[in-house]
């Protein structure tokens, strides 16, 4: 038993030590006078009470006293180590040992020869600004910047000797910049956008005029989808297989093409949709006809159609051509390049993914057919959009949508 606890009492010395000849400081020194502490507490109160330590409240004192691991246990029966086995050192009032706070003062006098230290604040930012700059105002022939390229114009710029391109991309996602990403962007022109625009988010939510909408108002929402071709593949479409997926011919005759005509029904989630040859005004008021001939919507107090600017019911021609024939009818058109308020693209989007991708029909009937059926399947399953985009977020986001200078801002 004694020669164990030398043992031990030797060991504890020879690790702190260890622990004393890494450069830590700061924070990472008081964790580590801490840790070193609690393992000579925990060491000396498992010793105590294989000696025979009954006394708690002697156990407790004496774990919370400063002490080092090569400190000698009162009490037990131990014996004397070799000279300058053990380090011998003396306790602050702080209970930070003397040899510990000369070991720091040297550590932070003795630099590590070559250690490459933080880049500086405003080396950073440079580096986010080279990411922020358009490469022509670089002087770069590219279209985009990469991390590869903003390495090469902080070196040419001499604002480091030397940085890695993982230093780098650091710097640039702690502020999500992306220089290698774009989207493709209409900035508005229309200096009504944002009332009009409101108008259409208004009535996604219910509202109308500042006044919310009754249960015998209707909101639909109406476009085409135009050139939707059939084609019919060179060589047959192989279906997916384990390990390898279908197989769709590249090349393709065209056996003709269909304008989908489609409504659907905001509040109820309900779709009505027809194929016609050509697009126009006429077959536009076929769909609007088919709606509007039967309830609930004939008998509506307000049936409103959100449509875009199309040529088959633009502008006020259109609207008085509408109502003309049903006075029920309430057209409210999006701003100029807004389709995106259209709930009905996001239908179609659906039709292309889902039924028409790829594309492999032997006529034009077959593409008739797909389309009908799904309109079906999908109104069999289907639930209102979950549109939470309002007027006040249209707000917030044309707030910090620059103006081009040729352009006005749209009115608020």
């Amino acid at each position: 038993m004694v020669n164990f606890i030398n043992t031990m009492t030797y060991f504890g010395s020879f690790d702190q030590q260890i622990a004393l000849s890494f450069p830590l400081k700061g924070w990472n020194a008081r964790c580590l006078e801490k840790a070193l502490s609690l393992s000579c507490s925990l060491q000396t109160s498992v010793l105590s009470s294989k000696l025979g330590y009954v006394d708690i409240r002697h156990r407790i004192a004496k774990s919370f006293e400063p002490r080092l691991p090569s400190s000698r246990l009162r009490g037990s029966g131990t014996t004397r180590s070799r000279s300058g086995s053990i380090c011998h050192a003396k306790s602050s009032r702080s209970g930070v040992s003397a040899s510990t706070a000369t070991a720091w003062a040297a550590l932070r006098l003795s630099r590590v020869a070559g250690a490459q230290p933080a880049f500086p604040p405003n080396v950073v930012v440079e580096v986010k600004r080279i990411a922020c700059e358009a490469p022509a105002d670089l002087g770069l022939p590219l279209s985009r910047l990469t991390i590869p390229e903003v390495q090469r114009v902080a070196v040419a710029r001499g604002l480091v000797a030397a940085i890695s391109g993982t230093t780098i991309w650091r710097w640039l996602a702690a502020d999500a910049i992306k220089p290698w990403r774009y989207r493709s962007w209409i900035f508005p022109r229309d200096p009504a956008f944002a009332e009009r625009a409101g108008c259409v988010l208004d009535l996604y939510a219910g509202i109308w005029k500042g006044e919310p909408l009754s249960p015998d108002d209707f909101v639909l929402s109406a476009d085409e989808k135009t050139s939707i071709q059939a084609r019919r593949r060179c060589h047959e479409t192989t279906t997916p297989q384990p390990g390898a997926p279908g197989r769709v011919e590249h090349e393709y005759v065209r056996c003709g093409a269909w304008a989908y005509f489609a409504a659907w029904d905001v509040r109820r989630a309900k779709l009505f949709g027809r194929c016609e040859t050509h697009t126009g005004k006429a077959p536009f008021d076929r769909l609007v006809a088919e709606v509007m001939e039967q309830e609930p919507y004939r008998s509506a107090h307000r049936v409103f159609w959100i449509l875009d600017n199309g040529s088959s019911h633009q502008g006020k021609r259109g609207t008085d051509r509408l109502q003309s024939r049903w006075p029920n009818l309430i057209v409210v058109h999006t701003p100029v390049h807004a389709s995106w308020l259209n709930q009905i693209e996001i239908y179609f989007s659906i039709v292309e993914r889902k039924a028409l991708t790829p594309n492999n029909f032997n006529g034009l009937a077959e593409v008739e057919a797909r389309l009908l059926a799904f309109q079906a399947r999908y109104e069999a399953i289907a639930k209102p959009f979950k549109w939470t985009f309002t007027r006040q977020d249209l707000l917030k986001v044309l707030a910090k949508v620059p103006v081009p200078e040729h352009a006005e801002r749209p009115a608020a």
